[in-house]
Formats: C-alpha cells, structure tokens, sequence
C-alpha cells in the first residue's frame, strides 16, 4: 500500500473514532497553499483543527512525535485562514489536537499545543 493510500486510510479510522468520541466533523482535507488540516469538527464547545499522524509501529518513533514546531505552525496558518474564509468568530474557541495511530492502536491527545501566530 502506498503513503498516501495508507494515509487515507488512516484519517478515515480517524474520523470514525472521533465521530463516535462525539466530534462533530465538518471538513476532512481542509487545503490551501500553506498545506493542509486533516479534520475540522466541533467538540466540547470548541472547533477543533485534527493532525492525524500513522506508523505502523514506534521504530521510527511516536507518531504524535511527527507534530513538531515546524508542522504546529503550518496547521495554525492554515486554521487561521480557514477561520477567516468562513467567518468564523474571534470569540469560537479553538484547540489542535492530534490523533496518533500506531498499528491498531489510537491516541487522541486533546489540546496538543497552542496556536502559533
């Protein structure tokens, strides 16, 4: 299978497991020029930006690993143009988490990091 077959694959067990955690997802694939939001969903009174990062095991590390700074503030770029594209307001609270598969297994980490402007 390849990455990005494997990739999908992932982000839809993603949006099944955080659709039954009570997310209600909006968008999946969010794009512009900056790069791309996997999920955008609402939960717990905040919108929410989703990463979804997969490794089929830990030997090239954890997958929440994979979110560092550089990939943290490619998201907050991206949610913020998202917001302003769809009028979003400065008052809807926001969260980044990370959805981490590795093999069969998911982690969800809520409020992963803060935005970065």
């Amino acid at each position: 299978m390849n990455k990005r077959r494997t990739g999908m694959a992932a982000e839809s067990r993603a949006y099944v497991y955080l659709s039954e955690k009570g997310v209600r997802i909006v968008e999946r694939n969010f794009r512009n020029r900056h790069g791309e939001i996997d999920i955008i969903g609402y939960h717990g009174g905040y919108l929410v930006f989703f990463e979804v990062k997969y490794r089929s095991s830990n030997r090239s590390g954890s997958p929440e690993a994979a979110v560092n700074f550089y990939k943290q503030r490619q998201i907050c770029q991206v949610a913020s143009f998202y917001r302003c594209l769809h009028k979003v307001s400065l008052n809807m609270p926001i969260r980044y988490d990370v959805v981490a598969i590795e093999g069969t297994e998911i982690r969800w980490y809520q409020n992963a990091f803060e935005h970065i402007g």
